[in-house]
């Protein structure tokens, strides 16, 4: 194993650049003592991305165009109104639903008051469409729009959202799925289904302010009851100033309070209703889209046979409960029972859970309430340490070639979340090159469980078993370290980042930076 590359500095790189560059001037080229010219970024114009794309796009001719407007909506959470800022009015946004290998042209009207910008989460997508601010693309300002062209290499459970400030903390999700032409041999219909934790609109909250609460006064927690931090829980926990707490993920859960969560934009209380019929067999597609929840999710006395992670086949696993981190995604199988049963997710650490009902039994059975969540949230959880890709998308068992350690901590006295004890620049980052093994490894030193987000790649989990699933988004427990591999195969500027969302607007994101 070689030795850890050294982050580059800030002036190694060059933003939103061609990736022709040159750090040193041409004096120096000549001096005998002169360093080394420093590395050249591959920024989201370079050559070699356009030649990576051309590539994906030579495997069809088939593409799909879709609208897509970003506004302030009205939207009935079950009951409950709000106004919110969503995809098309909707909530979650219409589903784009393509095939593996298509092309896909989406254009994004801005009809908000903030800028915004579209990330196509957990796909290996040429750089330059890949939504985040500065590093790949400008912000699409309001009242203008932008197109995103891409070839969607992969099939798979993904979904999309902005990548500016805390926008994924309102209504602004919707998923993607990817089909394969092989899929559906296993089961007969499909059941999309979308988690999010929600205070958007509530008691005249909003994301902004509460992470504007947060980083004003830090964790510095009043007393039990004391309402001056709005952004924060405040329970009944002694000790621990009413945050959630939870066994499962080591300590603290969350860092905001929620007063619902939602399955499909609706509260426990008025669900979403799927028909079905006894004996078929659905495949769920479950994706968590929240900011600070993890989810417990299962179909009580129903078992789920787990199939994918992440969009990657895993060789299948049977299981009454998963754990889903945020911006996590999981599908399994089940098979209908002859009744009503309910989808349910248990926010983690939280009294809170949603559902969606499936509905085989007599019109207007009632939703399942909060014995079957008790019941659910007794049995074994199926998480990331138990799944193994199958041997198709297993990685060759290769000894990296470059080795990057991200130190993950926080909170600071200001709520700062640092990586390698730096918050976000997008000028610096941790040098690879194509063609390399590169092995990351996230040391958590916070007390908080962190799901850590690569973009653009797959990356294989390695475990105490051995190599483990293949997935772009991975929970690392506090005091734990997690070492993930993925091959160099995608040019250009790639943001890895804590997906919660609070965690990441505070300064836990960094770039894995291609050079030449």
């Amino acid at each position: 194993m070689t030795a850890p590359h050294r982050r580059i500095s800030r002036r190694g790189f060059l933003i939103l650049g061609a990736g022709v560059t040159t750090a040193a001037g041409l004096a120096a080229c000549t001096s005998r003592n002169a360093s080394p010219p420093a590395p050249t970024r591959i920024g989201p114009k370079a050559p070699s991305i356009a030649a990576a794309e051309r590539n994906r796009r030579a495997t069809s001719r088939r593409s799909t165009s879709v609208s897509l407007e970003a506004g302030v909506t009205d939207i009935d959470l079950g009951g409950i109104q709000v106004k919110t800022w969503t995809y098309g009015g909707e909530l979650p946004g219409k589903e784009i639903r393509v095939r593996r290998g298509d092309v896909l042209n989406a254009q994004l009207s801005n009809k908000l008051p903030q800028p915004t910008t579209i990330h196509w989460h957990g796909l290996a997508l040429r750089n330059d469409m890949d939504g985040v601010p500065v590093l790949t693309q400008s912000e699409i300002k309001p009242g203008t729009s932008f197109t995103y062209d891409f070839a969607v290499p992969d099939a798979g459970t993904y979904w999309f959202h902005p990548h500016v400030g805390t926008q994924l903390d309102r209504g602004l999700y919707a998923p993607l799925i990817v089909e394969d032409p092989a899929d559906g041999a296993d089961y007969d219909t499909e059941l999309v289904i979308v988690l999010d934790d929600w205070l958007d609109g509530i008691d005249g909250r909003d994301p902004d302010t509460v992470l504007a609460e947060l980083k004003k006064n830090g964790m510095v927690m009043g007393e039990p009851g004391d309402s001056s931090m709005p952004g924060m829980d405040h329970g009944d926990m002694p000790g621990m100033g009413g945050m959630p707490q939870s066994k499962l993920l080591g300590g603290d859960a969350g860092d905001v309070t929620y007063q619902y969560v939602l399955a499909n934009g609706r509260i426990s209380t008025a669900p979403r209703v799927f028909r079905a019929r006894p004996g078929q067999r659905i495949r769920l597609r479950l994706i968590n889209a929240a900011a600070d929840t993890a989810f417990r999710v299962g179909v009580p006395g129903v078992p789920m046979t787990v199939t994918h992670t992440d969009g990657f086949p895993v060789v299948s696993q049977q299981a009454d409960v998963a754990l889903l981190g945020m911006g996590e995604r999981l599908d399994a199988i089940i098979t209908v029972p002859n009744s009503t049963v309910p989808v349910l997710a248990l926010a983690e650490g939280r009294d809170l859970y949603a559902q969606v009902l499936i509905q085989s039994g007599r019109p207007g059975d009632p939703a399942a309430g909060d014995a079957a969540a008790s019941q659910l949230s007794t049995l074994p959880v199926l998480t990331v340490n138990d799944l193994k890709a199958t041997d198709q998308v297993t990685l060759r068992d290769n000894a990296p070639d470059v080795t990057h350690t991200l130190v993950l901590e926080g909170p600071g006295a200001k709520y700062d979340w640092t990586i390698n004890g730096n918050a976000y620049d997008p000028a610096d980052g941790l040098p690879i090159q194509s063609g390399q093994r590169v092995r990351l490894r996230f040391e958590n030193k916070s007390e908080m469980f962190h799901p850590m987000h690569l973009h653009g790649h797959t990356f294989q989990v390695l475990g105490k078993d051995g190599r483990g699933a293949r997935k772009d988004t991975a929970i690392v427990m506090p005091g734990t370290a997690l070492d993930v591999d993925f091959n160099a195969d995608n040019p250009g500027q790639w943001l890895t980042h804590c997906h919660n969302i609070y965690h990441g607007e505070a300064g836990m994101m960094t770039v894995v930076s291609y050079v030449e």
